[in-house]
């Protein structure tokens, strides 16, 4: 609750609190979350899409995102046909219709959707059609946002910018987003690159914190997409708390912030 609040007070738009359907602790925190008050911030829920061969109406992770008290959900779904065959097991065409029935499901609930592109960039450098055709599937259950994820954090900021540009133009009304992750200490660059190509939603973490080496650090992307290239991210006036509520959030969460910061 402490980070939802840091967040909140800087006007971060959206705060992904974690997965209802995964573990109780996490169940527990959105019925928490069902009677707090947030000042400008969007809670959002995270999960995958339905299960392979499923009914969605009957999957209950699905059930449970469609009932949890967040307004917003971010599903994640596999764009690269290699992943489809070899994680899934299942065949490319269900995967479609599991990304657009789980997406059509959670908007008929009521819900906001994100759909997260798993693996889009590395779909891109092996299948690109599919990679492009799991966006469209996205897109027809209605998506509010599409994000690009570059899950093993292996591309080149070249590569992020010349397959945003080119998601942007397949599934051109919808929001484009990009998730970066930081294996080759490129996620900010990546950030930067998927935005200059149409990406106008930026997921990361404050101070950087994530799975493997982290993923796109926040705290130093919001004032060099803001102060260096002209993109609003937060009001002007939250600016000056970056660096207080970097060391806040480290504290909470018992991580060692560089010296320098």
């Amino acid at each position: 609750m402490n980070i939802i609040d840091a967040l909140d007070d800087i006007g971060i738009t959206y705060i992904e609190a974690g997965n209802p359907a995964s573990n109780p602790k996490d169940a527990e925190l959105f019925s928490r979350l069902a009677g707090k008050t947030v000042k400008t911030s969007v809670i959002t829920a995270f999960g995958s899409t339905r299960r392979k061969d499923t009914d969605v109406s009957s999957d209950p992770d699905m059930k449970m995102l469609s009932e949890c008290s967040a307004s917003t959900v971010c599903i994640f779904g596999k764009s690269s046909s290699y992943h489809v065959r070899s994680i899934l097991q299942t065949t490319c065409s269900e995967n479609l219709r599991m990304i657009e029935q789980s997406v059509s499901f959670l908007k008929q609930s009521g819900k906001n959707v994100i759909f997260d592109a798993e693996h889009f960039f590395d779909g891109m450098k092996s299948d690109p059609e599919y990679a492009v055709e799991t966006l469209k599937a996205a897109k027809r259950g209605g998506a509010d946002i599409i994000t690009l994820c570059d899950t093993n954090g292996g591309s080149f900021p070249k590569e992020i910018g010349m397959f945003t540009s080119k998601a942007a133009a397949a599934v051109s009304g919808c929001v484009i987003g990009i998730h970066a992750h930081n294996d080759m200490g490129l996620a900010a660059a990546c950030t930067i690159a998927a935005a200059e190509a149409g990406a106008r939603m930026v997921q990361g973490t404050f101070i950087g914190t994530g799975e493997r080496t982290g993923n796109a650090n926040l705290s130093t992307l919001i004032p060099i997409l803001q102060l260096r290239l002209g993109y609003s991210c937060i009001d002007k006036d939250k600016m000056q708390q970056l660096t207080k509520t970097a060391i806040k959030i480290a504290e909470i969460s018992n991580v060692s912030l560089h010296k320098n910061l």
